[in-house]
C-alpha cells in the first residue's frame, strides 16, 4: 500500500451474519467489515455476547493475515481501521468451508468415537457447504465441482492454501505456547478469478489449546460451558502479539 493510499467512505450496510456485518465503501473493489460481540454455538441455538470479542478478533485477524501473506497466502486484508473495523478486498465467498484438523476434537473426535486431543498422522481436510440454513453440512470432496460451486482447479488451490496457511500457523502458534487443533477457513475468488483466503482467523474459527496444560483458549468455553471465555480471548490476543 503506498502512501498515496486513501481509506474509502464507510457506505451502506450489505449484509449481517452471525459475528460481522459488511459495508459497501466508495471503492467497489473494497467492503469494510465490522466484527461484534455477538457469539452463536449449535447452528445458533445458543447466543450470547462476548465483551471484547469483536475487537479482540479483528486484531488477531489483523495480525495473522499479513503474516500469511508474507508466508505467500494471498488473503483478502487490506489494512485495520479500527479496534473493531477493517478494510477487505471485495470477493465472491466460494461457498465451501474447510476444517484443518491436527488432532481429534469436537464433532470429528465424536463421530468417529475418539478421544478429543488424538494425534491425526497428517492434516486432514474435511468439506462443508456454507449454509447457515442447513447448519454448514459436510460435503465430500467431489460434491463442490459437481455441484458446480467451484471448479476443480478452484478446489484444489483451496486445499493447497488450507496445508499452507495451516504449516505456517502451527509453527507460529507452537511458538507461542499453543496447539493449533483445528479451524475452519473460508475462500472468495476477486473480479480476475484468482482465489484468496477470507473471513478471519480467531478464537471463533480455530480450537487453541494451551501447548502445556491443554486449557482450552477458544469458542469451547463458550460452547461447553467452562467459563472463563473473555479471559482466554484476552490470553490469545496477547500471545497473538508477542
Amino acid at each position: 500500500m503506498t502512501s498515496e493510499f486513501r481509506i474509502p467512505e464507510k457506505l451502506e450496510q450489505l449484509y449481517e451474519g452471525k459475528a460481522k456485518k459488511v459495508f459497501r465503501s466508495s471503492d467497489p473493489a473494497l467492503l469494510i467489515v465490522e466484527y461484534k460481540d455477538d457469539a452463536t454455538a449449535f447452528n445458533g441455538v445458543k447466543k450470547a455476547q462476548i465483551l471484547g470479542k469483536g475487537a479482540i478478533n479483528n486484531a488477531i485477524t489483523s495480525r495473522i493475515f499479513p503474516l500469511l501473506e508474507g508466508e505467500g497466502v494471498p488473503t483478502h486484508f487490506v489494512v485495520q481501521l479500527s479496534e473493531r473495523e477493517q478494510l477487505v478486498k471485495a470477493v465472491h465467498i466460494i461457498p465451501v468451508e474447510i476444517i484443518v484438523r491436527n488432532l481429534a476434537a469436537g464433532s470429528f473426535a465424536k463421530r468417529l468415537g475418539l478421544e478429543e486431543g488424538t494425534p491425526l498422522g497428517i492434516p486432514v481436510l474435511e468439506h462443508c457447504y456454507k449454509s447457515d440454513a442447513l447448519g454448514d453440512p459436510l460435503v465430500s470432496r467431489d460434491a463442490p465441482v459437481a455441484l458446480g460451486w467451484c471448479s476443480e482447479d478452484d478446489l484444489e488451490t483451496i486445499r493447497l492454501l488450507a496445508l499452507r496457511v495451516n504449516s505456517v500457523l502451527l509453527h507460529f502458534f507452537l511458538e507461542r505456547g499453543v496447539k493449533l487443533v483445528d479451524f475452519k477457513l473460508e475462500f472468495g475468488k476477486l473480479a480476475n478469478g484468482q482465489v484468496i483466503l477470507a473471513d478471519e482467523i480467531s478464537p471463533d474459527t480455530c480450537r487453541f489449546w494451551d501447548a502445556v496444560t491443554g486449557e482450552k483458549l477458544d469458542k469451547d468455553r463458550f460452547r461447553r460451558d467452562l467459563g472463563g471465555v473473555e479471559e482466554a480471548y484476552e490470553d490469545m490476543l496477547e500471545r497473538v502479539n508477542r
